[in-house]
């Protein structure tokens, strides 16, 4: 059973918490300066090339906040942080946190479900690569993870997308719903078909850097003295791989796992782009190529607390949950 020393967990939690509102602070000052030097007039993205009057400029300025001064700007953006509220979204025309509620809770399920593919393969493949180090199968394993790590998401979502969507026709080309149809009316099957081929594509790239970290560490566990001892005992190489490699392994290749949310995220807004998916995605994008600065700057601030997330799971099972590290803690 899992003991764990509440005293030192609540005070390493304060202490996250600390690091994560300095982390927001800073996050939110540097993105709102950045986005504010652009050369992106949001004004003249949101006209394109229709002609408006020096009236409507002027209104349109005004909406955007483009008639105030860079100080001025800064000021508003703090204090209306500070409220608690993100802004008004100015390309959806409603608040931001209504728009990342509804964008994150689709990219949410396309990210956990890609989460759980790569984490389950990634693991399974990391055990087989490092139990069969040096054979036809470990290299095949190792080769596949090379060239993962080396290929660019969208490449493989457009791959893919090619040739089960366009060439054999098993999958949509894109969106999460038929076009035509209401979303509240899909059933869950015809949402889940849709899901499939970006949650594969997703899932692809967070696999190479688990099968990799598995393999080392099960391959350094088959060198240790403890395994050549259960097997000068007669115990079957699956069965210490089992009762001495994984159980070694588990943790440290979930905490692993739950560092990947940056990639996780990154790798959410290509495939969103590829496959039309209505996510998080599509709305950062909209909202960079718009100038929709508070939506923009809202998204980073979600995006900075879901990775800061996993890494605090990711520090809790290390620190906390594994029995080795956790033993060694209380010493």
């Amino acid at each position: 059973m899992i003991k764990i020393n509440s005293k030192k967990l609540v005070k390493f939690l304060g202490l996250k918490a600390i690091r994560l509102l300095i982390l927001i602070i800073v996050i939110a000052a540097i993105s709102f300066i950045m986005i504010q030097l652009s050369p992106i007039d949001p004004v003249k993205a949101y006209l394109g090339q229709r002609f408006v009057s020096q009236e409507q400029l002027a209104i349109l300025g005004e909406y955007w906040g483009t008639n105030l001064s860079l100080g001025e700007r800064v000021l508003g953006w703090l204090q209306t942080l500070a409220s608690g509220s993100m802004g008004y979204s100015l390309i959806y025309k409603v608040p931001v946190t209504e728009v990342i509620a509804q964008k994150f809770l689709s990219s949410l399920t396309l990210m956990l479900v890609s989460w759980i593919i790569s984490g389950i393969v990634g693991f399974g493949l990391g055990i087989i690569a490092g139990a069969k180090e040096g054979s036809l199968a470990d290299k095949a394993i190792k080769t596949y993870c090379y060239i993962l790590q080396s290929t660019p998401t969208f490449w493989i979502g457009l791959v893919l997308l090619m040739v089960f969507a366009v060439e054999l026709g098993w999958f949509p080309i894109g969106l999460s719903v038929p076009i035509g149809q209401l979303s509240d009316t899909v059933t869950f099957w015809q949402w889940l078909y849709r899901l499939i081929l970006p949650a594969i594509t997703l899932s692809i790239v967070g696999i190479a850097s688990l099968t990799m970290y598995t393999r080392d560490k099960l391959i350094s566990i088959k060198n240790s003295d403890y395994f050549l001892f259960a097997q000068a005992r007669g115990e079957s190489f699956w069965g210490i791989i089992k009762n001495h490699g994984i159980r070694n392994i588990l943790l440290p290749a979930i905490s692993i796992q739950f560092l990947s949310f940056n990639e996780l995220f990154g790798g959410t807004i290509l495939v969103e782009q590829v496959f039309a998916y209505p996510g998080i995605g599509q709305a950062t994008v909209a909202a960079g190529l718009r100038s929709d600065v508070p939506l923009l700057l809202g998204i980073v601030i979600i995006s900075a607390i879901f990775v800061f997330t996993g890494n605090l799971i990711a520090d809790i099972i290390y620190k906390y949950v594994d029995p080795r590290i956790r033993g060694e803690d209380d010493e």
